[in-house]
């Protein structure tokens, strides 16, 4: 859902820096150890998820800065489709972003959370689940203060 005109909201990160601090530190210590690819992928999965506009930009351009194909980035919402395109640890990642960050239908089911633990050790695991919750937090607070990127 988009509006046209939308009321002055609140700047979070002036108001409460101590939130944005500490976002900050959940953000690097997620990140710590996992393949900055990876990453940027499930970054970029779970904006595309959550409707995050701010996010998107920023992750679709860091992304491109450390050597993501745009093929790959354009493909993204469709990964399912082109399992030629990601390898098996992404696609393992990507699934368990998707459930973790859609949790209507219930829990993180068994097999998506399998997948994962196949390809990733126990520490790796951690912090992929770390990243997902991190990257939808963000996007909550972007999402929720209505941060849009700037038109370039």
């Amino acid at each position: 859902m988009t509006t046209t005109e939308t009321a002055q909201r609140v700047n979070i990160f002036k108001q409460s820096p101590e939130v944005y601090q500490a976002m900050i530190a959940l953000d690097a210590a997620a990140k710590k150890g996992l393949d900055p690819v990876l990453v940027e992928l499930v970054l970029t999965r779970a904006s595309q998820i959550n409707h995050c506009a701010w996010c998107l930009d920023m992750h679709t351009q860091d992304a491109r800065k450390i050597g993501i194909s745009e093929q790959k980035l354009f493909l993204l919402n469709a990964w399912e489709e082109v399992p030629n395109l990601y390898t098996e640890r992404e696609r393992a990642a990507l699934a368990l972003t998707e459930a973790v960050t859609v949790l209507t239908d219930g829990f993180v089911p068994d097999e998506v959370y399998a997948r994962a633990a196949e390809q990733f050790d126990e520490r790796e695991l951690s912090q992929l689940i770390a990243v997902i919750f991190t990257i939808n937090s963000w996007n909550r607070i972007a999402v929720s203060t209505r941060r849009v990127p700037p038109v370039r």
